[in-house]
């Protein structure tokens, strides 16, 4: 392998590492619900992946496919968010029925002292 090919396929494998440790970093503050810094580092993803070579070195395959898994987990992980807060709305909505329904039964309290 000549020399400027092995630095070009260094300096790929390094773009690749980078990759799979932005995705890695994705899936921890998934997994912490900090949607708000997740979504933040979408444009440095954007940013890294228009870095990438047309055809990637062999050594970054495993780069790769770890990175797609942790992508994969990110996806599970931002659905499991979704549907707990989706559960926790419809839990808020039904206590206000029921305190709405309970509150229609109360008497009406004189504003006035009448004993004064």
């Amino acid at each position: 392998m000549s020399a400027p090919t092995r630095e070009r396929d260094e300096h790929s494998l390094r773009l690749y590492k980078a990759l799979h440790e932005h995705a890695q970093l994705e899936l921890e503050l998934a997994g912490r619900g900090e949607l708000e810094s997740l979504t933040a580092l979408g444009i440095r993803w954007e940013e890294l992946v228009a870095e990438l070579p047309v055809t990637p070195p062999p050594a970054a395959a495993e780069l790769i496919e770890n990175a797609r898994l942790m992508h994969a987990r990110t996806r599970i992980e931002l659905e499991r968010l979704r549907d707990a807060l989706l559960t926790e709305i419809a839990t808020t909505k039904r206590s206000r029925r029921a305190a709405d329904g309970y509150a229609g039964q109360l008497r009406p309290r004189p504003r006035l002292d009448r004993s004064a």
